[in-house]
């Protein structure tokens, strides 16, 4: 049972994986201010309200990866290169700052489940998340 758990892992990964990557490499190389040669604070705001969107269209899939798999979010090629592109703008922004665990808090609200919870079952709008960002951030 234990590998039947890890195929379908596997399964819900690969299927989030080519979106995932056209999503990355729209912050990591696209335009700006998503992508490179916008300030930080425009990069910042542009990536967080590009993965709510992303987060919304691909949510059914994120909540059953991340219902087979819980742990799997945190150790899986995307976060870790969101956490790190957040970190690096945070860094730029707030040099005082503890860049990391600012980061993690900025990426919570996309935790499939909360996302979830807030939009299906407490009836938030993406564009309310966006907002919620945008008062955090200071824009």
């Amino acid at each position: 049972m234990v590998e039947r758990v890890g195929d379908v892992v596997q399964l819900l990964f690969a299927l989030l994986d080519d979106r995932e990557r056209q999503f990355q490499e729209g912050f990591l190389s696209g335009p700006p201010p998503l992508g490179p040669g916008a300030p930080a604070v425009d990069r910042l705001r542009s990536f967080l309200h590009a993965l709510a969107d992303h987060v919304a269209a691909q949510q059914t899939l994120m909540l059953a990866a991340e219902a087979a798999s819980p742990a799997a979010r945190y150790t899986s090629g995307p976060y870790p290169a969101m956490h790190l592109h957040v970190s690096m703008l945070l860094r730029e922004l707030r040099p005082d700052a503890d860049a990391a665990v600012l980061a993690h808090l900025l990426l919570a609200p996309f935790v499939p489940s909360l996302f979830h919870h807030l939009t299906a079952e407490r009836g938030v709008t993406p564009e309310q998340i966006k907002a919620g960002l945008d008062e955090l951030i200071g824009v």
